[in-house]
């Protein structure tokens, strides 16, 4: 049994996780914890509090208590908002209270990208416009072209925790540019899971997508590889050997 800990602000798309580990079809555990979460805005200084280590601390025990080998920050607002140096320190602090490999989400998208040797990326996003930029610095920083964004302008987690299958869509498709290799759905509130090979057929390109990195960045943390082809293309490929 590989268990895998992540942590959220808030009830972000919960029910996410536990579709993934039944899709999983494995000996694979996926445990939630929830942080801090004091407000649900999309403000910049209200995310880049939600990672701070105090509000972090708050649900490590309780993944130490579960058994977690490897741990995920999945408030992606709250790391990629720090920027890459930012969210790197964030990481190491993280893994040094959980005393586990730690990653985040963010780092997740650029990892995930990397292995399906991706290189131009396009971004759809429920966030603000200036949340979305950051979150193409983010990728940029990871060495990946960014060929456009779409910013649906949600302010709140809540807002986006109501859209369904075809809100998603139709956000991936307005992503969507010529020459694009993959779109992204960065938002860890989406309700995503279930819509994952429905994206890749519409779009006839990988969808990477919050709830979806995250847990493969749990299992490459912990040296596992999946194929799960109902959780798209990341699930479906071996990794690459980088040079």
């Amino acid at each position: 049994m590989t268990a895998l800990g992540v942590l959220t602000p808030g009830s972000l798309a919960e029910n996410d996780y536990p579709r993934i580990e039944q899709l999983l079809g494995s000996d694979i555990r996926v445990d939630l914890c929830r942080t801090g979460f004091a407000e649900d805005t999309r403000g910049v200084d209200v995310l880049r509090g939600t990672g701070t280590a105090e509000q972090l601390a708050e649900g490590v025990e309780g993944l130490r208590l579960a058994g977690a080998e490897t741990v995920v920050w999945a408030g992606a607002g709250g790391s990629f908002a720090d920027g890459w140096d930012g969210a790197q320190e964030q990481v190491r602090a993280l893994a040094r209270l959980a005393g586990m490999p730690a990653s985040a989400t963010s780092f997740g998208f650029v990892h995930a990208a990397r292995e399906l040797g991706l290189r131009r990326v396009a971004v759809g996003a429920t966030y603000p416009e200036d949340l979305t930029a950051l979150f193409a610095d983010f990728l940029r920083a990871g060495g990946l072209e960014v060929t456009g964004t779409r910013s649906a302008g949600l302010v709140t987690a809540a807002e986006a925790g109501t859209w369904g299958e075809e809100d998603v869509l139709t956000l991936a498709r307005a992503a969507d540019v010529p020459g694009t290799e993959a779109v992204l759905l960065p938002d860890p509130a989406l309700h995503t899971a279930a819509h994952l090979a429905l994206l890749e057929k519409a779009l006839s390109k990988p969808v990477l997508t919050a709830s979806q990195v995250t847990v493969w960045e749990g299992l490459r943390l912990a040296d596992r590889r999946v194929n799960a082809p109902t959780l798209g293309t990341l699930f479906t490929r071996e990794p690459l050997v980088q040079a």
